[in-house]
Protein backbone atom coordinates (compact mmCIF):
# COMPACT_ATOMS: atom_id res chain seq x y z
CA UNK A 1 0.00 0.00 0.00
CA UNK A 2 1.38 3.40 -0.68
CA UNK A 3 0.27 6.11 2.25
CA UNK A 4 -0.92 9.25 0.08
CA UNK A 5 -0.59 12.60 2.18
CA UNK A 6 -0.01 16.45 1.69
CA UNK A 7 3.45 18.76 2.70
CA UNK A 8 2.53 22.51 3.20
CA UNK A 9 5.14 24.87 3.44
CA UNK A 10 2.41 27.83 4.51
CA UNK A 11 3.76 29.78 1.38
CA UNK A 12 2.86 33.03 -0.22
CA UNK A 13 4.86 33.76 -3.18
CA UNK A 14 3.17 36.30 -5.39
CA UNK A 15 0.49 39.67 -5.35
CA UNK A 16 -2.01 37.94 -6.57
CA UNK A 17 -5.77 37.56 -5.22
CA UNK A 18 -4.86 34.65 -2.82
CA UNK A 19 -1.68 36.57 -1.07
CA UNK A 20 -4.26 39.74 0.06
CA UNK A 21 -5.14 37.35 2.93
CA UNK A 22 -4.35 38.27 6.46
CA UNK A 23 -1.18 35.87 7.75
CA UNK A 24 -4.06 35.24 10.14
CA UNK A 25 -6.55 33.97 7.85
CA UNK A 26 -3.94 32.05 5.74
CA UNK A 27 -3.02 30.32 8.81
CA UNK A 28 -6.79 29.57 9.50
CA UNK A 29 -7.06 28.35 6.19
CA UNK A 30 -4.49 25.52 6.32
CA UNK A 31 -5.14 24.32 9.44
CA UNK A 32 -8.97 23.60 8.10
CA UNK A 33 -7.25 22.08 5.24
CA UNK A 34 -5.18 19.90 7.47
CA UNK A 35 -8.98 18.83 9.43
CA UNK A 36 -10.46 18.42 5.86
CA UNK A 37 -7.36 16.47 4.53
CA UNK A 38 -7.81 13.68 7.77
CA UNK A 39 -11.89 13.71 7.03
CA UNK A 40 -11.27 12.75 3.41
CA UNK A 41 -8.70 9.58 4.09
CA UNK A 42 -5.18 11.07 4.09
CA UNK A 43 -2.52 9.28 5.50
CA UNK A 44 0.00 12.09 6.37
CA UNK A 45 0.31 16.08 6.01
CA UNK A 46 3.63 17.56 6.83
CA UNK A 47 4.34 21.01 7.37
CA UNK A 48 7.63 21.91 6.25
CA UNK A 49 10.00 24.96 7.93
CA UNK A 50 11.36 28.07 6.30
CA UNK A 51 12.77 31.72 7.64
CA UNK A 52 11.83 33.80 5.14
CA UNK A 53 9.34 36.18 3.73
CA UNK A 54 6.11 34.33 2.20
CA UNK A 55 6.27 31.68 4.53
CA UNK A 56 4.49 30.78 7.30
CA UNK A 57 5.83 27.70 9.01
CA UNK A 58 9.22 29.01 10.81
CA UNK A 59 7.48 27.14 14.10
CA UNK A 60 6.32 23.57 12.32
CA UNK A 61 5.47 21.88 15.76
CA UNK A 62 3.16 24.60 16.33
CA UNK A 63 0.76 24.28 13.52
CA UNK A 64 1.17 20.37 13.20
CA UNK A 65 -0.06 20.62 17.32
CA UNK A 66 -3.25 23.21 16.57
CA UNK A 67 -3.88 20.65 13.82
CA UNK A 68 -3.71 17.24 16.13
CA UNK A 69 -6.61 19.02 18.60
CA UNK A 70 -8.30 19.23 15.35
CA UNK A 71 -7.52 15.77 13.68
CA UNK A 72 -8.33 12.53 14.99
CA UNK A 73 -6.01 9.77 12.57
CA UNK A 74 -3.74 11.43 9.79
CA UNK A 75 -0.31 10.99 10.99
CA UNK A 76 1.62 15.28 11.84
CA UNK A 77 5.01 15.28 10.08
CA UNK A 78 7.65 18.02 9.09
CA UNK A 79 8.85 18.43 5.45
CA UNK A 80 11.19 18.93 6.41
CA UNK A 81 12.80 19.95 10.28
CA UNK A 82 15.97 21.95 9.36
CA UNK A 83 18.01 20.28 11.72
CA UNK A 84 21.24 21.30 11.03
CA UNK A 85 19.90 24.61 12.63
CA UNK A 86 17.97 23.12 15.38
CA UNK A 87 19.02 21.82 18.83
CA UNK A 88 18.41 18.04 18.27
CA UNK A 89 17.31 17.85 22.51
CA UNK A 90 14.68 20.70 21.40
CA UNK A 91 13.55 19.02 18.11
CA UNK A 92 13.43 15.59 19.85
CA UNK A 93 11.46 17.26 23.17
CA UNK A 94 9.20 19.63 20.42
CA UNK A 95 8.00 16.58 18.69
CA UNK A 96 8.11 13.91 21.53
CA UNK A 97 5.65 16.94 22.82
CA UNK A 98 3.45 16.52 19.97
CA UNK A 99 2.86 12.81 19.35
CA UNK A 100 1.56 13.04 23.06
CA UNK A 101 -0.35 15.61 22.07
CA UNK A 102 -1.89 13.59 18.91
CA UNK A 103 -1.96 9.90 20.65
CA UNK A 104 1.19 8.64 18.84
CA UNK A 105 0.90 10.51 15.52
CA UNK A 106 3.99 12.52 15.15
CA UNK A 107 7.13 11.92 12.40
CA UNK A 108 10.05 13.85 11.62
CA UNK A 109 11.39 14.35 8.36
CA UNK A 110 14.88 16.10 8.77
CA UNK A 111 16.85 17.07 6.32
CA UNK A 112 19.08 20.34 5.56
CA UNK A 113 16.71 22.47 3.78
CA UNK A 114 16.64 24.00 0.24
CA UNK A 115 17.07 27.47 2.00
CA UNK A 116 20.25 28.46 3.75
CA UNK A 117 18.06 31.18 6.12
CA UNK A 118 18.12 29.69 8.99
CA UNK A 119 21.98 29.47 9.30
CA UNK A 120 23.13 33.75 9.90
CA UNK A 121 19.91 33.47 11.69
CA UNK A 122 20.65 31.31 14.50
CA UNK A 123 24.12 31.59 14.23
CA UNK A 124 25.72 28.60 12.83
CA UNK A 125 28.63 29.09 9.98
CA UNK A 126 27.33 27.83 6.00
CA UNK A 127 30.97 26.55 6.05
CA UNK A 128 29.43 23.98 8.06
CA UNK A 129 26.74 22.71 6.37
CA UNK A 130 27.26 18.91 6.27
CA UNK A 131 29.15 18.66 9.15
CA UNK A 132 26.25 19.97 11.10
CA UNK A 133 23.80 17.82 9.76
CA UNK A 134 25.88 14.62 10.34
CA UNK A 135 26.82 15.51 13.98
CA UNK A 136 22.90 16.60 14.73
CA UNK A 137 21.44 13.28 13.34
CA UNK A 138 23.75 11.15 14.93
CA UNK A 139 22.81 12.69 18.85
CA UNK A 140 18.92 12.97 17.58
CA UNK A 141 19.00 9.20 16.73
CA UNK A 142 20.61 8.00 20.30
CA UNK A 143 18.06 10.56 21.98
CA UNK A 144 15.26 9.00 20.00
CA UNK A 145 16.62 5.41 21.19
CA UNK A 146 17.74 6.29 24.57
CA UNK A 147 16.17 8.19 27.61
CA UNK A 148 19.48 8.35 29.03
CA UNK A 149 22.25 9.79 26.86
CA UNK A 150 25.79 10.41 26.64
CA UNK A 151 27.51 11.93 23.78
CA UNK A 152 29.87 14.35 22.99
CA UNK A 153 30.36 16.31 19.90
CA UNK A 154 32.07 19.68 18.13
CA UNK A 155 29.33 21.66 17.93
CA UNK A 156 27.27 21.38 21.22
CA UNK A 157 27.80 20.56 24.62
CA UNK A 158 28.24 17.37 25.41
CA UNK A 159 25.98 14.78 27.66
CA UNK A 160 26.84 12.77 30.10
CA UNK A 161 24.01 9.98 30.92
CA UNK A 162 21.43 13.06 30.39
CA UNK A 163 17.60 12.08 30.49
CA UNK A 164 15.71 14.18 27.96
CA UNK A 165 11.71 14.01 28.60
CA UNK A 166 9.28 14.18 27.79
CA UNK A 167 9.40 10.00 26.02
CA UNK A 168 7.04 9.94 23.26
CA UNK A 169 3.84 7.32 22.69
CA UNK A 170 5.54 5.63 19.82
CA UNK A 171 7.75 3.02 21.57
CA UNK A 172 10.42 4.70 18.72
CA UNK A 173 9.69 7.68 17.17
CA UNK A 174 9.82 7.98 13.06
CA UNK A 175 12.49 9.92 11.62
CA UNK A 176 12.83 9.58 8.04
CA UNK A 177 15.59 11.63 5.86
CA UNK A 178 14.91 14.36 3.74
CA UNK A 179 16.93 14.58 1.07
CA UNK A 180 16.92 16.17 -2.53
CA UNK A 181 19.86 14.82 -5.42
CA UNK A 182 22.81 14.48 -2.78
CA UNK A 183 24.12 10.65 -3.63
CA UNK A 184 26.04 11.29 -0.48
CA UNK A 185 22.62 11.88 1.64
CA UNK A 186 21.01 8.42 -0.01
CA UNK A 187 24.09 6.60 1.03
CA UNK A 188 23.84 8.56 5.11
CA UNK A 189 20.21 6.94 5.15
CA UNK A 190 20.77 3.40 4.12
CA UNK A 191 23.68 3.43 6.09
CA UNK A 192 21.82 4.51 9.44
CA UNK A 193 18.05 1.75 7.78
CA UNK A 194 16.06 5.54 8.06
CA UNK A 195 13.05 5.64 5.71
CA UNK A 196 14.01 7.99 2.92
CA UNK A 197 11.98 10.96 1.83
CA UNK A 198 12.80 12.24 -1.76
CA UNK A 199 11.71 15.98 -2.69
CA UNK A 200 11.45 15.64 -6.84
CA UNK A 201 10.60 18.72 -7.92
CA UNK A 202 11.99 18.62 -11.53
CA UNK A 203 13.22 16.38 -14.56
CA UNK A 204 12.21 12.63 -15.00
CA UNK A 205 11.49 11.07 -11.77
CA UNK A 206 13.16 7.82 -13.11
CA UNK A 207 16.56 9.56 -13.50
CA UNK A 208 16.37 9.30 -9.37
CA UNK A 209 16.61 5.51 -9.69
CA UNK A 210 20.39 5.20 -9.26
CA UNK A 211 20.61 7.38 -5.95
CA UNK A 212 17.79 5.22 -4.56
CA UNK A 213 19.52 2.38 -5.42
CA UNK A 214 22.19 3.98 -3.96
CA UNK A 215 20.04 3.94 -0.73
CA UNK A 216 19.09 0.53 -0.97
CA UNK A 217 22.71 -1.10 -1.07
CA UNK A 218 24.13 0.93 1.54
CA UNK A 219 21.52 -0.19 3.50
CA UNK A 220 22.00 -3.64 2.69
CA UNK A 221 25.86 -3.53 3.44
CA UNK A 222 24.83 -2.26 6.77
CA UNK A 223 22.70 -5.47 7.58
CA UNK A 224 19.13 -3.36 7.77
CA UNK A 225 16.51 -5.82 6.81
CA UNK A 226 14.50 -4.40 3.12
CA UNK A 227 11.48 -4.07 4.66
CA UNK A 228 13.18 -1.07 7.04
CA UNK A 229 14.93 0.63 3.48
CA UNK A 230 11.53 2.31 2.94
CA UNK A 231 10.76 5.07 -0.09
CA UNK A 232 8.44 8.30 -0.32
CA UNK A 233 8.46 10.57 -3.06
CA UNK A 234 7.53 14.17 -1.82
CA UNK A 235 6.45 15.81 -5.47
CA UNK A 236 4.81 19.04 -6.92
CA UNK A 237 1.12 18.09 -7.84
CA UNK A 238 -2.33 19.52 -8.01
CA UNK A 239 -5.46 17.46 -8.73
CA UNK A 240 -9.12 19.29 -11.16
CA UNK A 241 -11.97 17.49 -11.93
CA UNK A 242 -10.13 17.36 -15.63
CA UNK A 243 -6.41 17.67 -17.02
CA UNK A 244 -7.06 21.11 -18.38
CA UNK A 245 -8.49 22.42 -14.92
CA UNK A 246 -6.12 21.54 -13.50
CA UNK A 247 -3.70 23.25 -15.50
CA UNK A 248 -5.67 26.33 -15.41
CA UNK A 249 -5.92 26.68 -11.80
CA UNK A 250 -1.98 25.58 -10.92
CA UNK A 251 0.16 26.86 -13.90
CA UNK A 252 0.26 30.85 -12.97
CA UNK A 253 0.85 30.21 -9.39
CA UNK A 254 3.72 27.80 -10.03
CA UNK A 255 5.11 29.92 -12.92
CA UNK A 256 5.46 32.94 -10.90
CA UNK A 257 6.51 30.89 -7.74
CA UNK A 258 9.08 28.99 -9.20
CA UNK A 259 10.55 31.62 -11.27
CA UNK A 260 11.04 34.01 -8.20
CA UNK A 261 13.25 30.96 -6.57
CA UNK A 262 14.49 30.93 -10.08
CA UNK A 263 16.35 34.43 -9.55
CA UNK A 264 18.13 33.42 -6.45
CA UNK A 265 19.45 30.19 -7.96
CA UNK A 266 20.21 31.29 -11.59
CA UNK A 267 16.91 29.16 -13.12
CA UNK A 268 15.96 30.66 -16.25
CA UNK A 269 11.99 32.06 -16.02
CA UNK A 270 9.40 29.28 -15.93
CA UNK A 271 7.62 28.89 -18.92
CA UNK A 272 4.32 27.02 -20.41
CA UNK A 273 6.62 25.26 -22.16
CA UNK A 274 8.78 23.88 -19.49
CA UNK A 275 6.20 23.21 -17.10
CA UNK A 276 4.36 21.33 -20.21
CA UNK A 277 7.15 19.22 -20.08
CA UNK A 278 7.14 18.15 -17.17
CA UNK A 279 3.41 17.03 -17.45
CA UNK A 280 4.39 14.27 -19.78
CA UNK A 281 4.54 10.76 -18.09
CA UNK A 282 7.85 11.03 -17.32
CA UNK A 283 7.91 14.89 -16.10
CA UNK A 284 8.05 14.99 -12.21
CA UNK A 285 4.90 17.64 -11.97
CA UNK A 286 1.57 15.47 -10.83
CA UNK A 287 -0.71 17.62 -12.28
CA UNK A 288 -4.02 16.79 -13.63
CA UNK A 289 -7.40 14.50 -13.18
CA UNK A 290 -7.71 11.36 -11.05
CA UNK A 291 -7.41 8.52 -13.12
CA UNK A 292 -4.05 10.31 -15.18
CA UNK A 293 -2.79 11.48 -11.95
CA UNK A 294 -3.58 7.74 -10.83
CA UNK A 295 -1.75 6.06 -13.63
CA UNK A 296 1.22 8.31 -13.18
CA UNK A 297 1.95 7.65 -9.68
CA UNK A 298 1.65 4.14 -10.45
CA UNK A 299 4.39 4.57 -13.23
CA UNK A 300 6.53 6.67 -10.80
CA UNK A 301 6.56 4.02 -7.95
CA UNK A 302 7.85 1.23 -10.11
CA UNK A 303 10.29 3.26 -11.94
CA UNK A 304 11.49 4.22 -8.31
CA UNK A 305 11.34 0.40 -7.44
CA UNK A 306 8.53 0.28 -5.06
CA UNK A 307 7.44 3.97 -2.72
CA UNK A 308 5.79 3.55 0.79
CA UNK A 309 4.48 7.53 1.02
CA UNK A 310 3.72 10.15 -1.96
CA UNK A 311 3.45 13.36 -0.67
CA UNK A 312 1.38 16.52 -2.76
CA UNK A 313 2.78 20.41 -2.39
CA UNK A 314 -0.15 21.95 -3.96
CA UNK A 315 0.35 25.07 -2.01
CA UNK A 316 3.13 27.14 -3.71
CA UNK A 317 1.08 27.70 -6.60
CA UNK A 318 -1.43 29.73 -4.71
CA UNK A 319 -4.41 28.13 -5.89
CA UNK A 320 -7.45 29.11 -3.88
CA UNK A 321 -8.40 27.47 -0.78
CA UNK A 322 -11.81 26.42 -1.94
CA UNK A 323 -10.26 24.90 -4.96
CA UNK A 324 -6.91 23.38 -2.83
CA UNK A 325 -10.28 21.64 -0.26
CA UNK A 326 -11.44 19.98 -3.48
CA UNK A 327 -7.88 19.02 -4.76
CA UNK A 328 -7.43 16.92 -1.16
CA UNK A 329 -11.31 15.71 -1.35
CA UNK A 330 -9.88 14.13 -4.49
CA UNK A 331 -6.84 12.88 -3.56
CA UNK A 332 -8.33 11.70 -0.50
CA UNK A 333 -11.52 9.59 -1.43
CA UNK A 334 -10.72 8.84 -5.25
CA UNK A 335 -6.82 9.15 -6.16
CA UNK A 336 -5.74 6.93 -2.93
CA UNK A 337 -8.19 3.94 -3.13
CA UNK A 338 -7.45 4.08 -6.96
CA UNK A 339 -3.65 3.77 -6.73
CA UNK A 340 -4.47 1.11 -3.54
CA UNK A 341 -6.89 -0.63 -5.70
Amino acid sequence: MIEIGIDSFAARFTDNAAAALSDKDAMFQLLERMEHADKSGLDVFGIGEHHRKGFLDAAPTHILAAAASRTKRIKLASAVTVLSAMDPVRAFQNFATLDLISGGRAEMVVGRGSFTDAFPLFGYNLDDYDDLFAEKLELLLEIRDHEFVTWSGKFRPALKNQPVYPRPIQEQLPVWLGVGGTPQSFVRAGALGLPLMVAIIGGETHRFRPLIDLYREAGRRAGHAPEKLTVGLHSLGYLAETTEQAIEDFYPGYAASMTKVGRERGWPPMTKERFMSQMGPTGALLVGGVEEIAEKVLRHANALGGISRLTFQMDSAEVSHEKLMHAIELIGKKLKPLVNK
